[in-house]
């Protein structure tokens, strides 16, 4: 792995800074391409509206940019990932003790995930942890992620290769890693992220797309039985792309047509 903290050559920060001590911070994980990172102007914008919620201050774009391709551009595939903390601060938790933001930029090569992830799908299991409400922050890919490692710590079967999640009133939310999507006829159902849950650049970029492809965009309070029901059902993030759904337990999905061409038309975009 390499990486640059505030554009230096390195792999630590100060143990005051408040991303360590607090989760004071927000980042993105990206798919890059001889150093161009994929889905850039979706990325950048949910990194720009977290940061502003957050009251961060928003690294120059020029800047990350030019660092990842630093780091990237000997890759043919490589997996980036910006970090954005408030920086250092004395101890206690007001903001205002903090001296200005620190940013982690790193990049990694990847090989990628199975092509048969994609074409054919994947399985996934039901988590017993249930995420809990917190509308100031849903939404938002901030560094706090405990929920999500104590959810994925529940299996280590290879054959499993996401976990969904509810939220403590039993509404479908999200994966440890992924946004989740139900197909309903022309309908294209995804869960309200209004009280908990991470939105991602995949989840925006179909916000904005999937009209094209004859499918209505709506965002509602989904059940476990909404999502057993549903016609097909998958899976997004900005390192897997889309995934169809294959099986959740004893339930049973085959591929959908329409949702690979979904995926076909998101590989597509630069």
């Amino acid at each position: 792995m390499a990486m640059l903290i505030d554009g230096t050559p390195g792999d630590s920060v100060s143990a005051l800074d408040r991303g360590l001590a607090y989760g004071d911070g927000v980042f993105r994980t990206l798919r890059l391409r001889h150093g161009i990172p994929w889905m850039w102007r979706w990325q950048y914008a949910r990194l720009r509206d977290d940061a502003a919620r957050m009251r961060l201050p928003l690294p120059d774009e020029a800047a990350l940019l030019d660092e990842l391709l630093q780091l990237g551009r000997e890759h043919a595939s490589a997996v980036g990932k910006i970090v954005v903390t408030r920086g250092v601060g004395a101890r206690g938790y007001s903001m205002v003790a903090a001296t200005g933001s620190t940013r982690i930029v790193s990049v990694s090569p990847w090989a990628g995930y199975p092509a048969a992830y994609g074409e054919q799908g994947v399985n996934a299991r039901w988590c017993e942890l249930r995420l809990s409400a917190q509308p100031r922050l849903a939404g938002i890919k901030h560094l706090n992620r405990l929920e999500n490692v104590l959810a994925r710590s529940e299996w280590d079967d290879p054959a499993i290769q996401e976990g969904l999640l509810l939220d403590q009133d039993g509404w479908l939310v999200e994966g440890t890693m992924s946004n989740v999507y139900l197909l309903r006829g022309a309908q294209l159902l995804t869960p309200k992220l209004d009280c908990c849950g991470v939105n991602g650049a995949v989840r925006d970029w179909l916000t904005e797309n999937v009209s094209s492809f004859g499918l209505e965009f709506i965002e509602s309070r989904l059940s476990a039985a909404d999502l057993i029901d549903a016609e097909a059902v998958f899976l997004s993030n900005s390192l897997m792309g889309i995934w169809p759904l294959a099986r959740l337990g004893d339930k049973t999905w085959s591929p959908s047509p329409l949702l690979q061409t979904l995926r076909q038309a998101l590989l597509q975009q630069a």
